[in-house]
């Protein structure tokens, strides 16, 4: 039964990841130049408060409920990322940074949370079927 959870969750969550960054990285590449640069504040405000209220909730809440608050708020924050590595991406080769290391690593690790954050949606959506 776990076999059968892993060989359906997992592809899963990886396609949708690969949709959802495919998608949003489209969108940032044909969206006009540094229209998208202005999420930077906001995004890393948001990656802030998730942060907090995630410690807060580990050590004193334990609420299933903010924990749900953190993946899917989570997950609408990397989308933002995604869109704002780009652009930020884009513009730093246009101005001379040809750092790809750097650059291929920052879109990995928002890859990475979009994925984790699906597998954590898909998981309990299952479970929730499965009861």
């Amino acid at each position: 039964m776990a076999q059968a959870l892993v060989h359906s969750i997992i592809p899963t969550a990886f396609l949708g990841s690969c949709a959802i960054f495919g998608s949003l990285s489209l969108a940032a590449l044909y969206a006009e130049r540094r229209s998208m640069l202005f999420l930077g504040g906001f995004l890393i405000y948001g990656l802030n408060m998730l942060v907090m209220m995630l410690f807060f909730n580990i050590l004193f809440l334990g609420s299933y409920m903010v924990f749900q608050l953190d993946v899917y708020g989570g997950l609408i924050l990397f989308c933002g990322f995604v869109l704002f590595d780009t652009q930020l991406i884009v513009e730093r080769f246009n101005n001379g940074d040809n750092d790809y290391v750097r650059h291929s690593l920052d879109l990995f690790l928002d890859f990475i949370n979009i994925f984790r954050r699906l597998l954590v949606i898909l998981a309990s959506k299952e479970k929730k079927r499965k009861n």
